[in-house]
C-alpha cells in the first residue's frame, strides 16, 4: 500500500486484547490500577508526613512512586475506557501523546532505579561520608537530570515519529501506542527512528543497567568484608527491596521485547506488556513496605492521623 501524503491520519486501532477476554479483565485491570495508584500514593504521603523519612533513600523512593503512578496512568485508563465503550480506536494525536508519556516515564523509572542503586552504594561502601555525599543539593540534581534526560529523549523520539508517513494499515498489536509498534506501521523510511531507538536503548537502558550492576558489585564486595553475620544481614536488608524491584523491572522489560521479537501474536505481546506496565508498579509499594519497619511505622502514623 503506497502512502498518501495528502491524507491525514486520524486514528489507530489497538488490538492487544481479544474480544473474548475483555469483559473478564475489566474488573481485574481496574482493581490492579487502583491498587497501584493508592499504594504508591500512600508511600508518597507516608514519606512526606514523617520527618524520620526525610532522607535521600526515601526521597528517591517517593519520586519513584510518583513516576509509577504516572506510568500506569498513561496506558490503563485509556484501555479501560476502550473496554467499557467496546472501542479499539485511539486518535493520531492521542497515540503520539500516549507514546510520549509512556517513553518518558519508562525512562524515568530506569534512571531513578539507577540513582537509588548509587544511593545504596554510597550508604554501604562509604557510610561515614553518606550524608556529606548524598546532600539535598545532589539529590535534587540527580532527580532533575533524570527528568531532563527523560523529557529530551521522549520529545526527540516523538518528533521524529511525526515525520513518518503511514499507510491504511493502522492496527497496533498492543493495548497502547508502543513506540516500536507504531514505527513498524510506517510506509516511509524508518532508518532514523530505528537508529534513535538503538542509540537511546544503549544510553538509557544498557548504561543504567551497567551502573546498577557496578554499584551492586561494590556493595556485595563491601558486605562480604564485614565480619559480623548480623551486620552483613543488616547491610544487605537495606538494599534487598531495591534489588528485587530492579530485577522485576528489567526481567519483565526484557521479557516483553524478547517476546515481541520472537512472536507475532498480539495477545502474547500484550500479556507480556501487562507485567511491566501494570504489575511491576503495583508490586513496588508492597515490596518496599512489607519488610521495611520505617515505612510501616510511617504508614500507621499517617493512617492514625486521618482517623
Amino acid at each position: 500500500m503506497e502512502p498518501d501524503n495528502d491524507t491525514q491520519i486520524l486514528e489507530f486501532l489497538l488490538l492487544g486484547l481479544s474480544e473474548e477476554v475483555k469483559p473478564l479483565i475489566f474488573g481485574l485491570f481496574l482493581s490492579m490500577y487502583l491498587i497501584s495508584v493508592f499504594g504508591n500514593l500512600l508511600i508518597i504521603l507516608a514519606v512526606n508526613s514523617d520527618s524520620h523519612l526525610h532522607t535521600p533513600m526515601y526521597f528517591f523512593l517517593s519520586n519513584l512512586s510518583f513516576v509509577d503512578i504516572c506510568f500506569t496512568s498513561t496506558t490503563i485508563p485509556k484501555m479501560l475506557w476502550n473496554i467499557q465503550t467496546q472501542s479499539k480506536v485511539i486518535t493520531y494525536e492521542g497515540c503520539i501523546t500516549q507514546m510520549y508519556f509512556f517513553v518518558l516515564f519508562a525512562v524515568l523509572d530506569d534512571l531513578l532505579l539507577t540513582v537509588m542503586a548509587y544511593d545504596r552504594f554510597v550508604a554501604i561502601c562509604h557510610p561515614l561520608h553518606y550524608m556529606v555525599i548524598m546532600n539535598p543539593w545532589l539529590c535534587g540534581v540527580l532527580v532533575l537530570v533524570s527528568w531532563i534526560m527523560g523529557v529530551l529523549n521522549s520529545l526527540l523520539q516523538s518528533l521524529i515519529v511525526l515525520d513518518l508517513t503511514f499507510c491504511e494499515d493502522l492496527e497496533i498489536p498492543q493495548f497502547f501506542c508502543e513506540l516500536n509498534q507504531v514505527i513498524q506501521l510506517a510506509c516511509s523510511d524508518t532508518f532514523l527512528n530505528n537508529m534513535m531507538i538503538y542509540f537511546t536503548s544503549l544510553l538509557l537502558a544498557i548504561g543504567p543497567l551497567a551502573g546498577i550492576l557496578y554499584s551492586y558489585s561494590k556493595i556485595i564486595s563491601s558486605i562480604y568484608r564485614i565480619g559480623s553475620t548480623q551486620e552483613k544481614y543488616k547491610a544487605f536488608s537495606t538494599c534487598a527491596s531495591h534489588l528485587l524491584v530492579v530485577s522485576l523491572f528489567y526481567c519483565t522489560s526484557l521479557g516483553v521485547y524478547l517476546g515481541s521479537a520472537g512472536t507475532h501474536s498480539s495477545h502474547s505481546s500484550a500479556t507480556a506488556s501487562v507485567m511491566y506496565t501494570v504489575v511491576t508498579p503495583m508490586l513496588n509499594p508492597f515490596i518496599y513496605s512489607l519488610r521495611n519497619k520505617d515505612i510501616k511505622r510511617a504508614l500507621k502514623a499517617f493512617m492514625g492521623q486521618q482517623l
